[in-house]
């Protein structure tokens, strides 16, 4: 069996279990009072907000002036799940496609239903861009022998492939170097195998190097397209592009953190678009239980009750996606009150401090991430962690089940 026959067949086996839960988790407008995770009344979920996807999509189709979105969905959706999060974008006007960095997302993507085009932002093999083209995924060439490989690829299916050329403006990472891209691309624009719908570069978001970036991104495009090379459009602004390089939203953008209610690193402070959070981690407390004074809690003894003092028991933990640093001062939402995360976050369970009265019972809903207070959204509780706003989603388990509700 080849790579990439086992590669679909481990694809098409994760997409069917993910599409046999999603079917077994219905869309609600209102919160279900008993087993939310259809695997166990107990066991930690992820609750998507479709409303506020929505949302988020046209506060940033706003902010770009109705430039066409790319949405980057990578790394299963910024760990909101791939099967959940593409076929809630796919119909909304504004997005023009969807973006990840493996062959096995954009066949998932596909397998799900999602009918825009879906770009693959990553190196892939031959055999596995036969079997992408032929679904009408959208390449991302960068290598120096990609015309050739192209051309067996667009005579094998009898069709030209659509692409967007990759390249690179100095992150150094993936990409055709600029310096030497120029004879590169018109050997690929000459080429009737191929259809060059997009040019795309990646900022290093280093703000004193990125105008040095985007200047050497134009002045290639521009010196092709004056030769009559045509580019397609021409994309380098991500998340962090939006909001602090508002010259680089040319002709799409291709955000994926901001989607999903976060904002990097000090750009919520702008105040340029209002976001919200789409999702809530969310668990039911398993156990209630009051501390003596001088008795301890979790590993090593991490916590100590100086009096007695009652603590409730969640179950999700960094396993979960729930960072460990989240006892530097994060707090979780249980009814209408926060309590501090206290001792030590374990692979399957926090502890939080409830305080001198019994105020939490066994069954209590509480949200560790959301949009209900300032304290526990993404941005807050990376902050708080003192992790990346990108760890709070991308560290999320693949293995949460998911709810998407309307809001």
């Amino acid at each position: 069996m080849s790579v990439w026959s086992r590669r679909r067949l481990l694809g098409v086996a994760a997409a069917s279990a993910a599409a046999a839960l999603t079917r077994r988790l219905p869309v609600l407008a209102a919160p279900r009072p008993a087993s939310v995770t259809d695997r166990g009344e107990y066991e930690p979920w992820l609750e998507i907000d479709a409303a506020a996807l929505r949302r988020n999509v046209a506060e940033v189709s706003r902010l770009v002036e109705g430039r066409p979105i790319l949405a980057v969905v990578k790394n299963n959706a910024y760990g909101l799940g791939l099967e959940t999060v593409g076929p809630l974008l796919d119909p909304l006007p504004a997005i023009a496609g969807l973006a990840v960095v493996k062959a096995d997302e954009a066949i998932r993507l596909k397998d799900a239903g999602v009918q825009k085009a879906v770009l693959v932002m990553g190196l892939v093999s031959e055999s596995e861009a036969v079997e992408l083209a032929r679904r009408d995924v959208r390449l991302a060439p960068f290598a120096r022998d990609a015309g050739d490989q192209l051309t067996r690829i667009s005579r094998r299916l009898g069709r030209s492939v659509p692409v967007h050329l990759y390249l690179d403006t100095g992150m150094n990472r993936l990409g055709m170097p600029y310096y030497r891209a120029a004879p590169w691309i018109r050997d690929l624009a000459a080429r009737p195998e191929l259809t060059i719908e997009g040019t795309f570069m990646s900022f290093t978001e280093d703000l004193a190097f990125d105008p040095e970036q985007l200047q050497r991104f134009r002045d290639l495009a521009d010196g092709l397209q004056r030769s009559g090379v045509k580019l397609g459009r021409l994309h380098a602004a991500s998340s962090h592009g939006l909001f602090l390089r508002r010259d680089a939203y040319l002709d799409m953008v291709r955000p994926g953190l901001a989607l999903y209610g976060a904002y990097p690193s000090g750009t919520a402070e702008l105040g340029l678009a209002q976001l919200a959070p789409v999702f809530r981690l969310k668990a039911r407390v398993v156990d209630v239980q009051q501390l003596r004074s001088g008795d301890s809690a979790s590993y090593d003894r991490a916590y100590t009750a100086s009096k007695p003092t009652w603590i409730a028991i969640i179950p999700a933990g960094h396993a979960d996606g729930y960072p460990r640093g989240a006892v530097k001062g994060c707090q979780v939402l249980i009814g209408e009150r926060l309590y501090p995360v206290i001792a030590a976050v374990s692979a399957s369970h926090t502890i939080v401090e409830v305080g001198d009265q019994q105020t939490v019972e066994v069954g209590d809903e509480a949200t560790l991430v959301g949009p209900d207070r300032p304290e526990i959204t993404p941005n807050g509780v990376a902050q708080r962690a003192g992790v990346s706003v990108y760890d709070i989603l991308m560290h999320l388990s693949a293995l949460l089940p998911k709810r998407v509700t309307q809001g």
